[in-house]
This record gives structure tokens, sequence and C-alpha cells, in this order.
């Protein structure tokens, strides 16, 4: 059998480094830096909706009702797995994360999941096309973090 196509390291270091950058942006709210380094045709579901198309759409019905409830958000890099077609077309990214729940009382909590990210390459580089991201089993799923959104939309 063909062994799956991991990433060499360069293509790696760029995929970690992008989990980073996006990463600061969750833990930010900041919706508009966010917005370029995904393709705005992108398929998503989640934890709050199951398929979406767009990506206003995914900032208004995930991103919104994620990022300013919750906090702490990062990738574990060190599990992180990168995939990548062999003509740069395609990459795929699986990685765990985690990042804080708030209960009703303000109480905290640890609220891990995991993401698969699949890239596309674009004239403007590589765009995430289609993302899952959910919590891990039994993690509540409601936060009541009210943090302000540091970039609304444009």
């Amino acid at each position: 059998m063909t062994p799956l196509p991991f990433a060499d390291i360069a293509t790696r270091a760029f995929f970690t480094e992008w989990l980073e950058v996006f990463s600061g942006y969750v833990r930010a709210v900041d919706f508009n830096s966010a917005r370029p380094l995904w393709h705005p045709d992108v398929v998503t579901f989640g934890t709050h909706r199951d398929v979406v198309e767009g990506l206003d759409t995914t900032i208004a019905t995930q991103w919104s009702n994620v990022w300013p409830r919750t906090a702490d958000f990062r990738f574990d890099l060190g599990q992180t797995r990168v995939l990548a077609a062999p003509d740069a077309t395609m990459a795929v990214v699986v990685a765990p994360w985690t990042s804080t729940g708030f209960h009703p009382d303000g109480t905290r909590f640890d609220r891990p999941g995991r993401a698969t990210l699949v890239f596309t390459m674009t004239p403007d580089g590589w765009r995430v096309a289609h993302s899952h991201m959910s919590l891990n089993r039994g993690v509540p799923q409601d936060s009541h973090a009210n943090r302000p959104i540091g970039s609304v939309p444009a």
C-alpha cells in the first residue's frame, strides 16, 4: 500500500506557523485578521452547525458563537499531522486543540477538541477550503464567557 503523503519539513513548518497565527486570532476574537486565511467559499461544520457554506456564514454561525465565549485557544503542534499532495494543490492538517470554557457561574473548565483543516492552493496562497472543528467527547458544548470581539466582520 502507498504510504500517506506526510508533508516535508518546510511544508509542515508553514502549516504549524499558520496554526499559531490563526489560534492567536481566535484568542483575540479577531475575525477580520483571520478572514484572509480562509477561502471565501469554505465549507465547514462543527459544534454549532452541521454543514455551512461560505466564510461569512461560518463567521456568523460558528466563530461568533465560539470565539467570544471561550479563551486560551491553542493547537497542540506536537500532535499535529500534516498531509500534502505531491503537486502542492491540497493539504490536510489534523490537529488537536485546547481551550478554556466557562460555566454560567464563571468557573473555568478544560475544553479540548480536534480539527481537520483542508487547504487548497489559490493564487493568493494556501487557504482553508474545509474545516471540521469539534469538541472531544464529554466536553460541555456551552461556554458562557462574553469576551469582546476584537474585530467584527467587515
